[in-house]
């Protein structure tokens, strides 16, 4: 099952999001970023207004009572939306609970921002990561943005980082 996040969502949203990115649990899956940053990957509070944005929407899917994945899609602009915040619990990663939420994103990015386009940010150094996204589709749009090297509220950086644009058109 998928659907929204609501408040009552964000503790157990929280610590899946972080299991998936950070720590010593997130090496448990292929899509971590433990060597790349330290420090959280979000908190409590960004989590709140994200929920809270009616230009924003987590997905959250279930596998009975268990949370095992989230994604973000945010209205951009005309006829755009972004994905982010992909998270899949690393114990059940490469079980297809990316390409659906990733498939869930896109639908609903299509049905209420009636977007035809998706785009998404990917940190450049995760070679595998954006190889996954290209088999979704995705392609790159030689676009590169900064990181928040200083903000301690995206990680704290280990390496410099920049991001990969990536975009596809929604059918």
């Amino acid at each position: 099952m998928i659907r929204p996040a609501t408040t009552s969502d964000i503790p157990a949203l929280h610590m899946l999001v972080e299991s998936a990115f950070r720590g010593d649990s997130a090496r448990g899956g292929w899509t971590h970023e433990a060597d790349l940053l330290g420090g959280q990957r979000t908190d409590q509070e960004a989590l709140a207004e994200a929920i809270a944005d009616p230009d924003r929407t987590i997905l959250i899917a279930f596998d009975g009572d268990a949370l095992i994945g989230c994604v973000e899609v945010r209205r951009a602009d005309m006829g755009r939306s972004a994905l982010g915040l992909l998270s899949v619990r690393p114990d059940r990663q490469a079980a297809g609970t990316g390409r659906r939420l990733v498939a869930a994103a896109e639908g609903y990015a299509r049905e209420h921002h009636r977007a035809a386009r998706m785009e998404m940010t990917v940190i450049a150094a995760r070679g595998e990561l954006i190889a996954w996204y290209e088999r979704q589709g995705y392609g790159r749009t030689g676009e590169i943005r900064p990181f928040p090297m200083d903000d301690p509220r995206f990680g704290l950086p280990r390496v410099p980082l920049s991001f990969v644009v990536l975009e596809r058109t929604l059918v």
